[in-house]
């Protein structure tokens, strides 16, 4: 029997802003993960920083108000190591995300 631990939360910040924290693991390691720092526009709740290896890599996708994103892979060497940083960056830097996201900077026309 194989013996996946899921652990899935969301952690509010203000009443506008949360934390949403998706991960799972098998005997210690990290297989997949999902960090999102949200905040409400025009009555919904919108990804302003996602971090995620829903590509097949560990990486983070910056948000402005427009929808368009940046992604920028994380150099970590496993996805354990990658999700102690995500958890803390966003956990120490969501303010400053929220004025880049609030001041509408074009990252660029990546792809979504």
């Amino acid at each position: 029997m194989v013996d996946f631990k899921e652990l899935n939360f969301a952690v509010m910040l203000t009443p506008e802003d949360r934390y949403r924290h998706r991960h799972i693991r098998l005997k210690g390691q990290v297989l997949h993960f999902l960090i999102q720092y949200e905040t409400i526009l025009e009555g919904k709740w919108i990804p302003v920083v996602r971090y995620d290896t829903q590509h097949g890599f560990a990486h983070r996708d910056c948000y402005d108000k427009t929808g368009k994103k940046r992604k920028t892979p994380l150099y970590t060497k496993d996805y354990n190591e990658a999700l102690t940083f995500a958890e803390y960056d966003i956990k120490s830097n969501w303010r400053m995300y929220k004025t880049v996201f609030l001041g509408g900077i074009n990252y660029g026309n990546e792809e979504g």
